[in-house]
C-alpha cells in the first residue's frame, strides 16, 4: 500500500484499470449549495436517485460531488452516514464518485442552517467556500479541518464506490475571480498554499486506495516555471493531474498537450459551457482521443441556476434565459435541454464500451 505520492507508473496502472471516465459535477436540483445538499433536514435521497438515473441513462459512469467542512463540525457521524447513503445510490446506478473536500469559489462566509433562496437571474448565487474566510484566516481552527479530512478519507479511503479524492477545488479562486481585488486574492493564496499542502498530507496519511488530485484552471501551463505557487503545489502533490477548461476544442487539446509533459494520467474535472464553444460534441472526441477523463459542469437545472452564464452575478438575467443554457443537461422533469446532445452522449459512451 502506497503511503507517499503515487509514482507515475502506479498512477498509469490505476488509470488503465478504469473505464473511460465520462461524468458530471453533481448537485441535486433542489439544493442551492453543498450545505443544502448534505444537511440532515434537506438531504433528499429520492431526488438524488432520480437524477443519478438520468446521468446513467446517457452513459455517465462517474460524478464529482462537493462536501463541506462545516457538515463535519455539525454532525460528523450523521454526515458520514449520509455520504454512505449517497454512495449506495450512485453504486446502484454503476456510478463512482469523486469527492471534493475543499472549495475556494463563491461566497466566503458559509453558515449552517437554512440556506438562502436563489437570487433571480444569478448563476450559482448560493454556493459557498469551504473553508470560509474566517476559518482560513484563523490558524486555531485548522485542527478541525484536519479532523474532517482524516475522518472522511479514513471512512471511505478503502471504499471502491469512491473513485478519487479532489482535495481542493480552484484554491486560487474567490467570490468571483473577475471582480476580485488582486491584492486580496494574493493574500488568500498565501493562506491557502500551506493548508493545501497540509490537506494532501492529511489525506495521504489515511492510506487511501484512491488517487488524490487538485485541478488547475487558470493561466499558461506551457512550462513548469509559468505555474503559480498554488499550481505547483497542486500538480506536485497530485497522483492524477486534473484541470478545468471551458474553452473550444483546440484550447482543450493544447492544454492536454502541455499537461501530458508531467507524465501522469489526466482528468478534466470541469468543462462544458455551450456559448463559449465547450460542448459535448466538441470536447468529448478530443478527450477520448487523448485518454482524458471528463466531468461536465451540471446535470439537472435547479437551484444553483448554473444554466445561466457566469456574468449573471454582475448582470442578473431577470427576464429569463432565451438562448441555450450555459451548463446543465436536463430540466427538473427529466426532459433534455438538447435531445441531440443526450443522443451524442449515449452514442459516444456506447462506442467506447464496444471498443473496450
Amino acid at each position: 500500500m502506497m503511503t507517499g505520492r503515487w509514482t507515475p507508473e502506479a498512477a498509469h496502472a490505476w488509470f488503465k484499470a478504469q473505464p473511460w471516465l465520462v461524468g458530471c459535477n453533481f448537485t441535486p436540483s433542489n439544493a442551492i449549495n453543498q450545505l443544502e445538499m448534505w444537511q440532515a433536514s434537506t438531504f433528499d435521497l429520492p431526488t438524488i436517485d432520480r437524477e443519478l438515473a438520468l446521468a446513467a441513462s446517457v452513459g455517465m459512469n462517474s460524478v464529482r460531488v462537493y462536501l463541506h467542512d462545516l457538515l463535519w463540525l455539525e454532525d460528523s457521524h450523521g454526515f458520514l452516514d449520509r455520504i454512505d447513503a449517497f454512495l449506495n445510490v450512485a453504486d446502484r446506478h454503476r456510478i463512482r464518485t469523486m469527492l471534493v473536500l475543499f472549495d475556494s469559489c463563491w461566497h466566503p462566509e458559509p453558515a449552517l442552517g437554512p440556506q438562502p433562496e436563489p437570487r433571480k437571474g444569478v448563476h450559482n448565487s448560493g454556493w459557498v467556500q469551504s473553508p470560509g474566510m474566517p476559518t482560513l484566516q484563523n490558524a486555531d481552527e485548522h485542527h478541525r479541518l484536519e479532523d474532517y479530512v482524516r475522518g472522511v478519507v479514513g471512512r471511505f479511503g478503502q471504499d471502491p464506490r469512491v473513485l478519487a479524492w479532489d482535495i481542493w477545488n480552484e484554491p486560487d479562486n474567490g467570490p468571483e475571480v473577475a471582480l476580485c481585488d488582486p491584492v486580496a486574492l494574493q493574500a488568500k493564496a498565501d493562506l491557502v498554499v500551506p493548508l493545501l499542502v497540509d490537506a494532501f498530507g492529511w489525506a495521504r496519511d489515511m492510506k487511501p486506495m484512491q488517487p488524490l488530485t487538485s485541478g488547475i484552471w487558470l493561466g499558461d501551463w506551457s512550462a513548469p516555471d509559468l505555474l503559480s505557487p498554488i499550481q505547483r503545489a497542486q500538480t506536485g502533490h497530485s497522483d492524477i493531474i486534473s484541470f478545468h477548461n471551458y474553452g473550444i476544442a483546440e484550447d482543450f487539446a493544447q492544454r492536454v498537450k502541455w499537461l501530458k509533459t508531467m507524465g501522469r494520467p489526466l482528468m478534466c474535472t470541469e468543462y462544458m459551457a455551450r456559448p463559449a464553444g465547450s460542448t459535448f460534441q466538441a470536447i468529448l472526441p478530443v478527450a477520448k482521443e487523448h485518454e482524458v477523463g471528463t466531468f461536465c459542469w451540471g446535470l439537472v437545472k435547479g437551484k444553483t441556476q448554473t444554466h445561466l452564464p457566469w456574468d449573471k452575478w454582475e448582470n442578473p438575467n431577470i427576464e429569463g434565459l432565451k438562448e441555450r443554457w450555459f451548463h446543465d443537461i436536463f430540466h427538473e422533469d427529466g426532459t433534455p435541454h438538447d435531445e441531440n446532445e443526450v443522443e451524442f452522449l449515449r452514442l459516444i459512451s456506447e462506442l467506447d464500451k464496444i471498443a473496450a
